[in-house]
């Protein structure tokens, strides 16, 4: 299939960890990708940088805070398709208001852009969090009550609330991604952080709750799931995004010590430790598969694997 022949994407957070996976994706399925870049300070860099090791690929700036800004860009690209990945999405950020700034307004401004500028696109896919669930227990399904207990989840449920009242304008399928994983995720997030501990053959390693379980993916997953989402029969719907397997820190020490072949000291440090820690966060994975079948997943061993050797 010709590049741009599926139709055009406009993909927010396109330069992010998952974006950069999404984009691939989608590429390899014969869509035009529509990069959107934030257009200030860090973000600006890190666009131009990017930009210039792929100069082939679309791109236009986007202030998601800002609806005029959203009304103009939505104008220009006038997009088939819209996902939106784009968040402030590190718990322990610091400002608080950002959160709601960006991931619930941002959200809210694309939406009114689309409508302000009679832009009807084919699917809008929202990414929205497991995290918004809180301590579960056991296999969550998407019918579990929410219970969030940070600004990052309460955002997130914010926007999912809010987002209800667009759906009989667009067609719209919110996501709930568990947690995921793989090359180029930022080091201050816990697997990348063990791994790296790994590769540099690091003597200890400082860490909070080794017994906190979570569902992993492999990011590459991930992306597949989103491209899938865009022809798969989900208006209306909220979805997880998972494994269905819970693993602990402790297993995957474990993991990466068969892989280095070599024994770590775990310390724990009280300072890692947070207070309102979600304990386990299991996926339920039948409307996921119902919606887009199996989509080959690969085992968090594989992925570790690969992280450690890149």
């Amino acid at each position: 299939m010709q590049a741009g022949q599926a139709g055009r994407v406009l993909l927010t957070g396109a330069r992010g960890f998952t974006g950069l996976y999404v984009r691939a994706e989608l590429q390899a399925a014969g869509y035009q990708v529509i990069d959107a870049v934030a257009e200030t300070g860090a973000h600006a860099e890190a666009a131009a940088m990017a930009a210039e090791s792929s100069p082939t690929t679309d791109q236009v700036a986007l202030d998601i805070t800002s609806l005029e800004h959203c009304r103009s860009v939505m104008q220009a690209v006038r997009p088939d398709y819209l996902i939106h990945l784009a968040a402030i999405s590190f718990v322990g950020h610091a400002d608080a208001e950002a959160f709601y700034r960006v991931n619930v307004i941002g959200t809210l401004n694309l939406l009114q852009a689309m409508a302000d500028t009679g832009v009807m696109p084919k699917r809008v896919v929202l990414a929205s969090s497991a995290n918004i669930y809180g301590n579960a227990a056991g296999i969550v399904t998407e019918t579990q009550p929410p219970a969030p207990v940070n600004h990052y989840a309460m955002s997130k449920l914010a926007m999912e609330y809010l987002v209800k009242t667009w759906q009989d304008r667009f067609p719209i399928v919110v996501t709930r991604p568990f947690n995921y994983t793989g090359v180029g995720q930022g080091a201050q997030f816990l697997v990348p952080k063990i791994v790296s501990h790994f590769v540099a053959r690091a003597p200890v390693i400082e860490l909070g709750n080794l017994d906190v379980e979570r569902d992993f993916s492999d990011v590459r997953t991930v992306a597949h799931v989103y491209r899938a989402l865009l022809q798969a029969d989900c208006a209306g719907q909220t979805v997880n995004i998972c494994s269905g397997q819970p693993y602990s820190l402790r297993a995957i020490i474990g993991m990466m010590e068969a892989i280095a072949g070599y024994p770590i000291e775990v310390r724990v440090n009280p300072a890692f430790v947070r207070q309102n820690e979600v304990k386990t966060l299991v996926g339920a994975t039948d409307r996921l598969h119902g919606l887009v079948g199996v989509h080959g997943h690969i085992p968090l061993q594989a992925t570790l694997r690969w992280m450690a050797q890149e």
